[in-house]
């Protein structure tokens, strides 16, 4: 009779091949996802590339399609190798080297064929007021003249920063109280709040405009930014919600039976626990808010009442076939500082989920 025996080196073997088939697989897979993801995302990028390359290199009444189609594939196959280096890459250091030598080369490249072409003349609206008006008049434009973009920047952010305070302060306590408290109606109330996300706001023109010169509030960036409030309040409250489902009654509990009331309970033990929430529906607030253009198109009149959505309009309106530099120069002023919100409070926006909360 024979009895096999087993070596523990043979199994350690199989499993070592095993373990590296599986991270084979891993790493081809999240190659091609990320592959996948870059390739179809390049259509939405390449406009943005294009934008910012004409504002620092077009020249009045031209634009250098070589020069552009030269930064439009160097800043491409960069943002292909970054994403790539960041699929294929799990050591901090090893990724943090990378991205700089990306960066640094992109650079060099840019700096070799397209440097030459660069200039920052298409900005020269931003410290000389009347750089849009002369090359309007150069244009045969015969509108009345255009404020400085500073004063539609301002109205900019007046509009969002109100927009922002209002619907955090009172999605917020909304959210709570839904959360929180059980009423007749509750679920009612949340079904109401979707359906109300869900009818397209253009069918509210004409009524708002109705409701607006009634109560004598037309050409009020303040009655606009109204407007827009109670129509970002009901998702925010939904999100806002799911966010106070996530946070324990337990732990709520917990303060007010050691004598905290329920007010300190809100704000010393809840709230900190939904500032992702709070945070990832400002920014939403503020980027609808800084991008709003057809109700301030309809019920904004005046030219000091501005915000840059209109500015951006007009601009190109007036002056696209004389200087294509200054309108993607403006263009690139209005979409920058959404650019550095989101770079910055990225991570607040991904904490937002609402699949699976109470109803």
């Amino acid at each position: 009779m024979t009895t096999t025996s087993y070596a523990p080196a043979d199994d350690a073997a199989q499993w070592d091949r095993l373990a590296a088939r599986s991270r084979r697989r891993k790493t081809f897979s999240t190659f091609g996802l990320y592959t996948f993801l870059v390739l179809a995302s390049l259509p939405i990028l390449i406009p943005y590339f294009w934008m910012l390359t004409i504002a620092i290199s077009a020249t009045r009444g031209t634009t250098e399609t070589f020069v552009l189609w030269r930064a439009v594939v160097i800043l491409s196959i960069a943002t292909i190798a970054f994403f790539l280096l960041r699929s294929l890459t799990t050591n901090k250091k090893t990724f943090r080297v990378g991205a700089i030598a990306i960066v640094a080369t992109a650079l060099v490249a840019l700096a070799i064929t397209v440097g030459p072409a660069v200039h920052i003349g298409n900005f020269g609206f931003l410290w000389n007021p009347n750089m849009v008006e002369d090359l309007r008049g150069y244009a045969g434009a015969t509108l009345q003249q255009f404020p400085w973009v500073w004063v539609a920047f301002k109205n900019s952010l007046i509009f969002a920063l109100s927009l922002t305070v209002v619907v955090v302060i009172t999605a917020t306590m909304a959210g709570y109280y839904i959360s929180r408290f059980s009423f007749y109606g509750r679920s009612g109330f949340l079904r109401t709040l979707l359906a109300l996300h869900a009818f397209p706001t253009l069918t509210l023109i004409v009524p708002i405009f109705l409701i607006l010169k009634t109560l004598g509030w037309l050409d009020s960036i303040l009655a606009v930014a109204m407007v827009r409030m109670s129509l970002e309040l009901p998702f925010s409250i939904f999100i806002m919600k799911g966010f106070f489902d996530g946070v324990p009654w337990e732990i709520e509990m917990s303060a007010m039976t050691d004598g905290a009331s329920r007010r300190t309970a809100f704000f010393r033990v809840v709230l900190p626990q939904v500032t992702g929430g709070m945070i990832a529906i400002a920014v939403f607030a503020f980027i609808r808010g800084w991008e709003e253009y057809i109700f301030v198109f309809t019920m904004i009149f005046e030219k000091s009442n501005w915000v840059m959505s209109l500015y951006l309009f007009f601009v190109a309106d007036d002056i696209m076939g004389t200087d294509y530099g200054i309108v993607a120069a403006v263009a690139v002023l209005y979409v920058s500082v959404p650019f550095i919100m989101y770079i910055f409070l990225q991570k607040y926006l991904l904490q937002m989920t609402i699949g699976g909360i109470k109803g």
